[in-house]
């Protein structure tokens, strides 16, 4: 007999354009399911549990829900907070069954990247140490790729297409004005993977096209050979287009560039990055001798639901929807979705489990094979992989001339349990919370 209760989804890490779709993939499938009985949201993914903000999905409307499919960024909220070991951190897993059982939650469903796997498989561990029954299933979502074990991440295939064609673009601005604007620089999400920034290649429809030259974290930066690439692109086409990820290294392996300073870091520990088209304009202007200008688009790129992948769109709704039949109809828990490419051509996708222990914090650079041997575009292996994941547009409603998002009411249901958490807000974008004693930070949304 399939266990009964009620189901909590939550949403985590940095938001991307089809991470509602996921939520609402697990919020219209939990609805066709009588075991179970109500459908929750925590507000700000793990936060929302430890504080006790929960909303009834069942309060709104089949519209709104509906219209998550084609709103993005994380409408139930999200957060950087990294649970630590049971032994370090006794209070917040206390804390969270203690919400867990207030409200009869059996079912958990957290969509996250990499840390947010280590999360759930925590919450996996400890409620079985309780010998709580519950089913914990973790939704992958990350823009960066780089989750292990699935072929592609949800929030990728968007990004990619959306990257490509402002490259795209922005490539024929530098085919315009290259007389006076040579150089263009295009700086490109990605920590330490090179996804992002080589999907900009798919751009390119014949030669001479933006862009000419790709910088990926996975092969070690020397200003040398970079000074180099750009003089030989300059002498041949009298333009450059180069595309830089954010995490760039040297041969040391250290950051090409990083911030300093109070905000260097993020609640993983995390460095944070930026600059680095920046740092190469003033290489080129110093040393190939031409003027240069950057684009860097930050968060826009990962919440372009206007220009969104149909094929992203679906595979992440299917992901929550998978995740949720799992859960209920085979009493699996622990596991993660994964996408399981069959066949490139023509496209075929199937969903598949992974274990949460082996997928929390690993992380899955870009291959070599996906780099060219001078280390500065891809292969053509990689334009196979990747062309797939940006096909057919997702279709937002307009309302004067702009797209017509929806916001969830998120009306919050009544507090069970005693109030655990002080909440201090101080600093610009900054939040410094308590839970049972234990400080921790975390950026605010």
């Amino acid at each position: 007999m399939a266990l009964k209760g009620n189901c909590i989804v939550a949403q985590s890490g940095g938001p991307t354009a089809v991470i509602n779709a996921s939520a609402c993939g697990v919020v219209q499938e939990a609805m066709k399911h009588k075991e179970i009985e109500g459908i929750y949201g925590a507000i700000n993914g793990v936060l929302g549990i430890l504080n006790e903000e929960i909303f009834d999905f069942r309060e709104e409307s089949p519209g709104d829900i509906e219209g998550l499919k084609y709103t993005p960024s994380a409408a139930l909220g999200s957060c950087r907070y990294k649970l630590k070991s049971l032994e370090e951190s006794r209070e917040d897993y206390a804390r969270i069954m203690e919400v867990f059982k207030a409200h009869n939650i059996r079912y958990f469903f957290y969509i996250g990247g990499n840390d947010s796997m280590d999360t759930a498989d925590k919450i996996t561990r400890l409620a079985k140490e309780m010998g709580y029954e519950m089913r914990v299933m973790g939704i992958p979502k990350t823009v960066d790729n780089d989750l292990a074990f699935t072929d592609h991440c949800p929030g990728y295939g968007s990004i990619a297409k959306y990257n490509a064609a402002a490259v795209m673009e922005a490539g024929l601005d530098t085919d315009a004005i290259y007389t006076s604007d040579t150089c263009t620089i295009y700086e490109a999400m990605g920590r330490n993977a090179g996804w992002i920034a080589a999907a900009t290649a798919l751009a390119r429809r014949q030669e001479g096209d933006a862009p000419h030259l790709i910088y990926m974290p996975e092969t070690p930066f020397t200003i040398e050979q970079f000074v180099k690439d750009c003089r030989e692109v300059l002498s041949k086409f009298g333009r450059l287009f180069i595309v830089a990820g954010e995490g760039l290294k040297g041969k040391d392996g250290k950051y090409i560039t990083a911030a300093t300073g109070e905000f260097a870091k993020d609640s993983f520990g995390h460095v944070q990055l930026g600059g680095v088209a920046d740092v190469l304009r003033e290489i080129v202007e110093k040393q190939v001798k031409v003027k240069a200008r950057f684009n860097k688009l930050g968060t826009c790129q990962r919440e372009a639901m206007h220009f969104a992948s149909k094929t992203d769109r679906d595979e992440a709704y299917l992901c929550g929807q998978m995740a949720v039949k799992h859960a209920v109809e085979e009493d699996i828990t622990g596991k993660m979705v994964s996408l399981v490419r069959e066949s490139d051509e023509p496209y075929k996708c199937t969903t598949g489990l992974v274990n949460l222990v082996d997928v929390a914090n690993a992380e899955k650079p870009l291959p070599r094979e996906c780099i060219n041997e001078a280390g500065n575009f891809v292969t053509d292996d990689f334009i196979r992989y990747a062309r797939p994941l940006i096909q057919g547009e997702v279709a937002v409603p307009i309302e004067n001339g702009l797209p017509n998002y929806i916001r969830l009411k998120r009306k919050p249901i009544p507090k069970e349990c005693p109030p655990e958490l002080e909440l201090h807000r101080g600093g610009v974008g900054k939040q410094v919370e308590k839970i049972g004693g234990n400080s921790y930070e975390d950026q605010k949304f």
